[in-house]
């Protein structure tokens, strides 16, 4: 990048700045209405702190499981190096709505105390990038904002994800709006162009996974040292799918990630307790349940998944935490899909345990 583009592209990040923000769609926001499967929600995602809503194309629309408020979901990646995308490039507006915008932004800027000298300078090249085909080597410039092809593309704008807690790296998309024909991609250069994949990241991030509520026998109080069965049916925990989709004119992309429950783990709360088997997680059986139900006859035998406690709660209780482990992966537009990071998400039960009762005759 030579250094009049860099002075160019730190212009640009002021004028988007200083004005309100408008061409970085920050601070989401959110409608929902309740889903199908019961699990969540549909939502739509809108960026920007216009009121015109003549943006509304940038939109992503969620839906199946994901959280109701369009926020994070409540499924934990077990590959901690693994983060959706903190910022993403999505189709902002048509040139006539764009030349509205941006250059009364760019005038604003330019009238803004403090602005002169290198700055304004500056300022200014990010004006003739718009209105006098100045471009770079790599970043063509436009007459006129493109008017001319009004309706045949839009120019493409940084979207912030409002669930990245890192300032820097939600800000970090940091390039001009920039054109897309109708039925084009982006130019390779810019990497965080929005793309199916990118769709399936964030749909994870807003998954809302079912809580995990083991059956136990004996159920909810149970005796020192004796087994405690634990089982899960199929039809308690199933596949869950969550699905991001981007639907502007000449440019359409979807993505579905689903989640299947692979393993359970137990946790029993204290430290003075065994599980079973000794891992503590118990593996998904042929036909999608988790361990056994308990059945008459089976008191002296030892359960595939459960848990013998060691000591009694007294007068509390022991908080049992159950988490699933699920198998994520997706599949979008065009046939891309792949695999996720598998994705963990546990509840707590009280289980009451009492000393078993001798009799003295």
């Amino acid at each position: 990048m030579n250094r009049s583009r860099q002075a160019a592209l730190n212009a640009g990040a002021a004028v988007l700045t200083l004005v309100s923000g408008v061409i970085v769609l920050t601070e989401p926001a959110y409608s929902a209405e309740p889903s199908s499967n019961g699990h969540g929600a549909s939502t739509h995602q809108q960026g920007g702190r216009d009121d015109t809503a003549v943006y509304a194309a940038a939109r992503i629309q969620y839906s199946g499981a994901v959280a109701k408020d369009g926020s994070a979901g409540n499924v934990t990646a077990s590959d901690v190096n693994w983060t959706p995308p903190p910022c993403w490039y999505a189709p902002y507006l048509g040139a006539k709505d764009f030349k509205k915008k941006m250059s009364a932004q760019i005038e604003s800027a330019k009238n803004t105390p403090g602005m002169g000298g290198t700055a304004g300078t500056a300022i200014g090249e990010v004006q003739r990038h718009y209105e006098d085909d100045y471009g770079w080597t790599d970043t063509p410039g436009y007459k006129d904002y493109n008017v001319d092809k009004d309706g045949e593309g839009m120019f493409w704008a940084a979207v912030e994800n409002p669930d990245e807690p890192d300032i820097l790296k939600r800000s970090s998309c940091t390039e001009l709006p920039f054109w897309v024909e109708n039925g084009d991609t982006p130019p390779a250069r810019y990497k965080e162009a929005v793309t199916p994949q990118i769709l399936a990241a964030l749909a994870y991030q807003r998954m809302q996974l079912p809580d995990t509520k083991v059956t136990l026998a004996p159920e909810a109080t149970t005796k020192v040292n004796l087994p405690t069965w634990a089982w899960l049916d199929k039809a308690v925990f199933d596949e869950v799918q969550a699905t991001a989709s981007l639907d502007v004119p000449g440019f359409a992309i979807r993505a579905t990630t689903t989640a299947k429950p692979v393993s359970l783990t137990l946790e029993p709360g204290t430290a003075d307790a065994e599980t079973f088997p000794a891992s503590g997680e118990c593996a998904i059986n042929a036909d999608g349940s988790i361990g056994k139900p308990y059945a008459k006859g089976d008191a002296g035998r030892t359960p595939p998944c459960g848990i013998r406690y060691l000591r009694s709660s007294g007068n509390g209780v022991f908080k049992l935490r159950a988490t699933i482990t699920w198998q994520i992966s997706w599949a979008g537009t065009g046939g891309a899909g792949g695999d996720l990071p598998d994705g963990t998400f546990g509840t707590t039960q009280d289980v009451t345990v009492q000393e078993i009762q001798s009799v003295n005759r």
